[in-house]
């Protein structure tokens, strides 16, 4: 049994995590350390891996990888949550509207006390 769990010769995959590693390495798993094939899609995520500001540009950090079948491509992943000028002057503009239908409501209620 590993950790309480019934193992049997039946089954196909097992989902382990080495914990602790002992002496002598185990052939292809404890022996070579393979990279993570893909890195992190959140702007967030990108600055804490690279310990970044916030004034730091996110883009010129995401992690890419090359694409065997075409030469001199590569590819990376779309960002997340990525403030841009135009996210912030679509907030702006929304925020615009808001303001403009509270003081049309407003002048519509005056007119109505009247």
């Amino acid at each position: 049994s590993v950790r309480g769990c019934i193992v049997g010769a039946d089954l196909s995959v097992m989902n382990l995590l080495v914990v602790k590693k002992g002496e002598q390495d185990i052939e292809g798993l404890t022996d070579k350390m393979l990279p993570r094939r893909l890195g992190p899609k959140r702007a967030n995520h990108i600055r804490k891996l690279f310990s970044l500001d916030k004034k730091d540009d996110v883009r010129k950090f995401v992690v890419r990888r090359d694409c065997p079948d075409k030469k001199k491509k590569s590819k990376a992943p779309k960002i997340q949550r990525l403030i841009t000028p135009q996210l912030l002057q679509r907030k702006r503009h929304q925020k615009a509207i808001i303001r403009k239908r509270m003081q049309a409501g407003q002048q519509a209620k005056e007119e109505y006390m009247k």
